[in-house]
């Protein structure tokens, strides 16, 4: 599917870097792209109908996120990870995640509640209709909404970075229903667990999940390999 396709219907963007960028992400998210796959600008200009020069700024917004990599003379690549780039992520993740929850989850009131059991509702249909894109980002609304405070705001920044630089992989994670079913029920019990402001018993849910998610994206990544793709 091209990005005219993923981008048709929806109106008041503007061709600016900030849309290509917006693009590029769902691109990314859905699939189109696969770790290591060349990203060609100019068909994403024509697709966006747009200069090669917004369509470049965005890349670079992409680079600095780590989701793409520049190869002189040759473009731009989604970043391919080894696992131990991985496991070094998701460490770094937990200690960060571990920090922000212990902060957060005593203070989430009942309309922080309420937005991330409705957070949790959009993931759940979203993985009922096989609708990845839509899944990553209300998974993402609903860890956030466990994570985030007015004074946590260069912890959070850190956290951003280090799940956009795993996106890719992320989306190639749900592609599994299995996996998507298992996201669904972790996060019914992780709300339940906030609910009761139970700091320790969040944590340690969270801990499981993204301890899962690590072994399954390792496999991944293994499994890339050994494919030679």
């Amino acid at each position: 599917m091209s990005l005219t396709a993923a981008s048709a219907g929806r109106k008041g963007h503007s061709t600016t870097a900030e849309h290509a960028l917006d693009e590029l992400r769902r691109a990314i998210v859905s699939g189109q792209y696969r770790p290591g796959q060349q990203v060609r600008q100019e068909r994403i200009a024509a697709d966006l109908g747009v200069s090669l020069a917004p369509v470049r700024e965005a890349l670079r917004a992409l680079e600095q996120e780590g989701q793409v990599v520049y190869r002189p003379r040759r473009g731009y690549f989604l970043t391919e990870l080894r696992v131990a780039d991985l496991r070094e992520i998701y460490e770094l993740r937990a200690v960060l995640e571990t920090r922000a929850a212990r902060h957060t989850v005593p203070l989430l009131d009942t309309d922080s509640l309420d937005r991330v059991a409705l957070a949790a509702s959009d993931c759940a249909a979203a993985a009922e209709r096989g609708d990845v894109a839509a899944e990553l980002e209300a998974n993402r609304r609903f860890h956030f909404g466990l994570l985030e405070s007015p004074d946590m705001v260069h912890t959070m920044r850190v956290i951003r970075l280090l799940w956009d630089s795993t996106e890719a992989y992320r989306a190639m994670y749900y592609n599994s229903p299995a996996e998507r079913s298992r996201t669904v029920a972790d996060h019914e019990t992780i709300l339940e667990l906030a609910r009761q402001h139970a700091v320790d018993e969040v944590i340690a849910a969270l801990d499981e999940h993204r301890e899962r998610a690590l072994r399954v994206l390792t496999t991944i990544i293994d499994d890339h390999v050994a494919d030679g793709s």
